[in-house]
Order: structure tokens, then C-alpha cells, then sequence
């Protein structure tokens, strides 16, 4: 019997989760969350890069800024301490330490998959990040002074996109060892409650423009799903089973 190409089989694991909603659902739903992501993405640059944004971002903006004096945040003075302790997650030392110590643990308990799709994913997202920063070059906000040191440019927050892919990449890993629902839901909340704390911080730093950190996220689920989908796909068609991370080459 000759095998079906990767293309056919792909429309078969769509039609089906259209129809009857089991387990192939999961291609349409990582497809919708894919094609949302980027939709909104597009929507928001070409808003930017027309300008019709700018208001709408100055007054979020200055929403977290004292009423009459935006030299001065909201809150007490401890939270302005929490919004660099709660930024710093999403800063590429920690990302890139954590990314270290998560593909290393892989490797040393030989699930050589799961090492890879961690790197591919949040390397490859963290390089995208950093490309359309330099395509689109959008200043930095000047409306207060910088209440945390930045160095490149303002569109999208890279602080929101990489954190977005690389929380919701650890979530699909662990939830692939979790049955119930429940369990599933909640990783996937705590995965998106980190990267939506990260990104407000950027703009109550006053680093990031809200349509930078919205960009951000859209672009990174994006980007995030897209990885997981690939990946399902694959095991799909080569006939892994569900739970691939246990998968080694000698298994």
C-alpha cells in the first residue's frame, strides 16, 4: 500500500478536526492561534509604520504614568523594583540560561527531540525578533526617561515575543506529560500570565510602546504554535506516540 504524502495526510488531520473534534483538532487549533497571530501582527505594523497608532499608544502609555507629572510611574516605589525584577525574565540572560539548563537536562536523559525543538524554537524566535527590530528601526518611547537600559530598537518588544515563545515552548513540552484537562489549562495559563507581566512591565518601564509589546505577543504565539504544530505534524506522520519526549534514537 503506498504511503500518503505529508500534504494529503495534513488535509485529512484538518477535515477530521473540523468535523468530529478529537484528537486531530489539534493542527486547527495551533493553525487558527497561527494565523490570528500573525494576523494581528500585520495589522498592528501597519498601523505603526502609518502613524495612526501613536495616539492610542500615548495615552496607554501615560496611563502608567502620575497625572500631570509622567516623569513619575504609578504606585509605590517598590513596585517600580518588582516591574525590573518581573522585565529580567524576559531578558535574554535568563532565557538563554534557561534555555541552557532545559536542553541540557534533555540531553543528558537522551530525549535528543525535545533538546532540539527547545533551541529551534526559541533560537529561531529570538532571530526573528531581532530582524524585524532592524527592518522596522521604530525609535524607543521618548515621552519619559528610560526606567531600564535598552539597546535596540522599539518594534516588536523582544522582552514580550521571546518570552511569549519560550514559556508556551516549556508548556507544550510539559503538557505533553499531563492527561487531565485541568492540568493542561493551567500550565498553558501560567505560561501566557508570565509573558503578559513581562511585556506590561516593558511599557510601565517606559521602554516599549503598548503596540510594541502587543505586536510582541501575537507575533510569539504565533511563532510558538507554529513550532508545536510542525512538531505534531511529525509525529503524526512518522507514527510517534503522543507523549514523543520519552523517545530516544536507541528506544
Amino acid at each position: 500500500m503506498t504511503e500518503k504524502p505529508v500534504s494529503q495526510r495534513i488535509r485529512e488531520w484538518l477535515v477530521l478536526g473540523l468535523k468530529n473534534g478529537n484528537a486531530n483538532r489539534m493542527p486547527v487549533l495551533l493553525l487558527g492561534i497561527i494565523t490570528l497571530g500573525v494576523y494581528a501582527f500585520i495589522q498592528i505594523a501597519d498601523e505603526m509604520a502609518e502613524g495612526e497608532i501613536r495616539n492610542l499608544d500615548e495615552t496607554l502609555f501615560l496611563m502608567m504614568r502620575v497625572p500631570g507629572d509622567p516623569s513619575r510611574s504609578i504606585g509605590p516605589e517598590w513596585l517600580q523594583e518588582t516591574a525590573l525584577e518581573v522585565t529580567a525574565v524576559g531578558g535574554y540572560p535568563l532565557i538563554m540560561l534557561t534555555l541552557a539548563a532545559v536542553s541540557g537536562f534533555f540531553i543528558v536523559t537522551k530525549r535528543y527531540g525535545a533538546a532540539l525543538y527547545v533551541v529551534l524554537s526559541v533560537g529561531s524566535g529570538a532571530l526573528l525578533s531581532y530582524t524585524l527590530k532592524k527592518f522596522y528601526a521604530r525609535p524607543r518611547p521618548d515621552l519619559v526617561d528610560h526606567l531600564d537600559t535598552v539597546h535596540t530598537a522599539s518594534f516588536p518588544s523582544g522582552h514580550a515575543m521571546v518570552t511569549t515563545v519560550a514559556y508556551l515552548t516549556l508548556a507544550a513540552i510539559v503538557i505533553s506529560y499531563l492527561e487531565t484537562r485541568r492540568a493542561r489549562a493551567y500550565v498553558i495559563t501560567v505560561a501566557v500570565l508570565v509573558a503578559v507581566m513581562v511585556g506590561v512591565s516593558r511599557v510601565y518601564l517606559g521602554v516599549h510602546w503598548p503596540s510594541d509589546v502587543a505586536a510582541g505577543w501575537a507575533l510569539g504565539a504565533a511563532w510558538a504554535s507554529f513550532s508545536w504544530l510542525v512538531v505534531h505534524m511529525l509525529q503524526r506522520h512518522n507514527g510517534r506516540p503522543a507523549r514523543w519526549l520519552d523517545q530516544s534514537p536507541q528506544n
